[in-house]
């Protein structure tokens, strides 16, 4: 990576490393598969099954679908296996009669534990834009003694179905596991990189038809702890390969009071977690955005970080982020998960297709992060390039250039940088660039955190709808 300051890699950066590495590390399985993966039903999703209500057809042609299982009526339409649905209040999953147990061997520690686990499998969603990519996400409480595991299983346009993959083991502390990724996922058509469901070869014509996903619930034998899952779903998505994008048309004038983290006043800070802050773009981004919220971190939720460490809330960030497998902050539904650790709050993980969707956003009140790749020539004042990094919209200039919170700032003063409007357009919205080698790699195709309170406003909840996010 350019960047002095090196951020989460993209997932094309990813597919570089892991497709010359695709070996040894093991993945952790559960021992016999486990009960809770052997129920599952086996037969292939069938193309006609009735989908969900999709998010995707508010906006005629987009390439992105978002479909998230969150209501009561939601829980009820899939099928659960010792799980019960809360009614009053916010709406969500758990453990009610566990299905069975299972021993679970965590590859990073080393310890094999025994857990009770029940499962919920949503109804097919067959998407409205045939997929070369999916990215799920989930929002969920796992008091200490619970986690939780979010699998996806689809049907390929040919009628074949995948493996259920593994997208992620998610617990918000790291006592009783280690929130991971799972590596060296493949059917030899897709494959799933750290976070990102990715068909092999998309010039085949081959895409992702339909998919459902399945929740295992998990807690210690004998007790009555229960995770909730109070928001589960998946962006699938098919952005065609592009090296530049149309200019959106300037609309919106606004820039959102947003608190300014830096991540390299962090460097040298807790190594163990993806060498520290000078990595740490996605975890600063994230808690500037928790923070802009009204939520942070107890006193007792930071008594382990140094007290001579300013903005000791980054660190938090980065410990409860960082995901074991990627060895990394930058799992991008670890981030959004993270954010829903704090009280009534939603976040998923998505693409938009324009500037426009971040003004209609920011209008609201939204700020979006996003994630982005490119060399320092293209990104007037930005002082470095990167092969991946997060950063937050906050605002636009009256010319209608990007206000952004960058944490690869020296300080947190520095955090605030305006930059050219058409210049970061291209770069987040871009799947095609060129390296510092004048090689062909690829980037993001507009990827975003989006978070916001269970209660948004009117007018919040409406720019969500406008971008599919509901």
């Amino acid at each position: 990576m350019n960047n002095p300051a090196p951020s989460r890699n993209s997932s094309a950066s990813r597919r570089t490393v892991l497709a010359t590495a695709l070996a040894a590390a093991g993945a952790g399985a559960l021992s016999a598969a486990a009960p809770a993966m052997a129920s599952a039903p086996s037969a292939s999703l069938a193309p006609s099954a009735r989908p969900g209500p999709s998010a995707a057809d508010h906006r005629a042609g987009t390439p992105v679908d978002n479909r998230f299982w969150s209501s009561s009526a939601d829980w009820r339409g899939g099928t659960g296996n010792g799980t019960k649905v809360l009614t009053g209040g916010r709406s969500g999953l758990v453990v009610a009669t566990p299905a069975g147990s299972t021993d679970y061997a965590d590859p990073h520690t080393g310890r094999t534990t025994t857990w009770e686990y029940a499962t919920w499998t949503s109804p097919v969603h067959r998407s409205t834009v045939p997929a070369t990519e999916a990215i799920a996400s989930w929002n969920a409480d796992t008091p200490t003694g619970t986690w939780i595991q979010t699998e996806l299983r689809g049907t390929y346009s040919d009628g074949v179905a995948t493996p259920w993959y593994v997208m992620g083991r998610w617990a918000s502390g790291d006592g009783d596991i280690r929130r991971t990724s799972v590596d060296d996922q493949t059917d030899d058509r897709s494959t799933v990189w750290t976070d990102t469901f990715s068909v092999d070869d998309p010039a085949s014509g081959l895409r992702l038809a339909s998919y459902q996903l399945r929740l295992t619930l998990y807690r210690k034998p004998g007790t009555t702890l229960t995770p909730t899952v109070h928001r589960v779903g998946a962006m699938a998505s098919d952005i065609p390969d592009r090296f530049t994008v149309p200019a959106a048309a300037h609309a919106v004038t606004r820039e959102l009071t947003v608190p300014r983290y830096s991540q390299n006043t962090h460097v040298g800070q807790y190594p163990e977690y993806d060498n520290g802050g000078e990595a740490w773009c996605s975890p600063t981004s994230s808690q500037m955005i928790i923070e802009y919220w009204g939520r942070k971190p107890s006193a007792a939720d930071l008594a382990w970080v140094n007290p001579d460490f300013a903005d000791p809330q980054v660190c938090h960030a980065a410990r409860y982020t960082f995901d074991y497998q990627y060895d990394g902050c930058g799992n991008w539904p670890f981030n959004a998960a993270y954010a829903t650790s704090y009280r009534d709050m939603n976040a998923v993980v998505t693409r938009l297709g324009s500037l426009t969707d971040v003004e209609r956003l920011v209008r609201a009140g939204i700020p979006v992060i996003t994630s982005q790749s490119f060399l320092e020539k293209e990104l007037t004042g930005a002082g470095y390039g990167t092969s991946g990094h997060l950063m937050t919209v906050i605002g636009f200039t009256a010319a209608g250039d990007v206000i952004a919170n960058d944490p690869a700032s020296p300080s947190n003063t520095a955090v605030r940088r305006i930059y050219k409007r058409r210049e970061w357009e291209n770069i987040w919205l871009r799947t095609k660039r060129y390296n510092a080698a004048g090689t062909v790699v690829s980037g993001t195709g507009g990827v975003c955190y989006l978070y916001w309170p269970v209660e948004p406003t009117a007018a919040q909840r409406k720019a969500l709808a406008a971008v599919g996010v509901r």
